[in-house]
């Protein structure tokens, strides 16, 4: 193949047009004669860069006036135990539901800043499959409620909001945000990384309702502090301000590609038919129940091991780079983020036609 597709789940493929424009612009940004990673992050260049993409980013995702916008630093991972130190309060525990590697990443990283109570919402058997999602019984026994909607290693989505009655909600949405279209109201905070959908690694969003900041423990790091952050424009230490810019560029072109609503239609095509072939192999099986099947991380597998490896060696010289599996559940993995087209899709359907019929 003359194209490579890059199948990555994060770092993942960037839109190539967001690329060559901060290609053009890497040794004379805004016609400075010096690179935008070379500017002072508090000059007035920057400061406007910013101000910007935050706009962007909440046009994009229709955010309310109530939520602040930060990017920070440290990831997801980070974030894991800033919630927690942000969040807890008089009533001391938080609950998690577990629906795979990253949301019970979560809950184990949060039971060293406080008691956490965990709930297994995925049913596993022949299927993967997300059970019941109406905790508005006991939600409000807790602090806030933690949970992921796009599991990577499984490729499990979660599509419904779980019911929490009036319990703050929090989503760890690093590989889904920006894909479809979300009620930003239904959640105290949303918090991503930007390797899948946004940007670069290097750079973590958080949107967090207004009524949530300030409440931190006293003992929080103050790059970890909501409030402290909200105060600096994100900016206590120097930011990774290259992140930041190719970030506003992502932003940019989502709005002049139809947004949101155009992305997801755009994801749904790519999955769809990415689903519907595997559906008809004999040859290839993917094991996650229909209503559960990710936009963003399509999991297959030929159920041998031998085989599957020498799927992976063969596609990476046809073209199409890191469709390994996860290490934790093995086989292959095309992860189909927002910058990933439908042309690298149907590529992958192509080289895997050639492979049943060599294989089988």
């Amino acid at each position: 193949m003359t194209q490579v597709f890059n199948f990555s789940a994060g770092p993942a493929m960037m839109p190539q047009a967001v690329l060559e424009q901060a290609q053009k612009e890497l040794l004379n940004w805004q016609g400075l004669g010096t690179s935008v990673m070379e500017v002072s992050h508090r000059g007035k260049p920057f400061m406007e860069l910013i101000t910007q993409a935050e706009q962007d980013f909440r046009t994009l995702y229709h955010i309310p006036n109530n939520y602040k916008i930060l990017f920070l630093q440290g990831g997801a991972r980070g974030q894991f135990a800033a919630i927690p130190m942000n969040l807890i309060g008089e009533k001391g525990k938080a609950l998690y539901l577990n629906s795979g590697h990253w949301s019970a990443t979560a809950a184990k990283e949060a039971r060293s800043f406080c008691e956490v109570d965990e709930v297994q919402i995925l049913e596993q058997g022949d299927v993967l499959k997300i059970g019941n999602l109406d905790f508005s019984d006991v939600a409000e026994n807790y602090d806030y409620v933690h949970y992921c909607p796009n599991e990577t290693i499984s490729g499990v989505e979660i599509f419904e909001v779980p019911k929490v009655g009036n319990a703050v909600l929090v989503a760890d949405m690093s590989s889904n945000i920006l894909s479809r279209e979300i009620d930003i109201n239904q959640f105290g905070i949303i918090y991503a990384g930007a390797q899948k959908n946004l940007g670069p690694a290097g750079i973590t969003i958080v949107i967090i309702r207004e009524d949530l900041i300030g409440k931190a423990r006293k003992e929080t790091p103050s790059i970890w502090n909501y409030e402290t952050q909200a105060k600096n424009d994100s900016m206590i230490n120097t930011p990774p301000t290259f992140a930041w810019y190719l970030c506003s560029l992502v932003f940019k072109h989502l709005l002049a590609t139809g947004g949101v609503p155009a992305t997801e239609t755009r994801n749904q095509a790519k999955a769809k038919l990415l689903y519907e072939y595997l559906d008809h192999s004999t040859f290839y099986r993917n094991t996650v129940a229909k209503a559960n099947r990710s936009l963003m991380n399509v999991t297959f597998t030929t159920g041998n091991d031998e085989l599957n490896a020498k799927f992976v060696a063969e596609a990476t010289a046809y073209g199409l780079q890191a469709l390994k599996g996860h290490k934790v559940l093995g086989g292959m993995r095309a992860s189909i983020y927002n910058a990933m087209p439908i042309q690298g899709v149907e590529a992958l359907i192509t080289f895997m036609q050639k492979f049943e019929c060599e294989n089988a």
